[in-house]
């Protein structure tokens, strides 16, 4: 279950790392890493 945040960017991301998980563990990283560079970029446009 993703609990929503409110914020569209960071649900989706919650929403593909969900997905993720049912993926072949090689195939995570690349999601896993796509979410990471996501959250990076919605954290530092909270500081500008």
């Amino acid at each position: 279950m993703v609990v929503e945040t409110g914020h569209a960017a960071v649900d989706a991301v919650l929403s593909s790392l969900a997905n993720a998980a049912r993926l072949a563990p090689a195939e995570q990283i690349a999601e896993y890493e796509a979410a990471h560079q996501v959250l990076q970029e919605t954290l530092a446009s909270i500081d500008r």
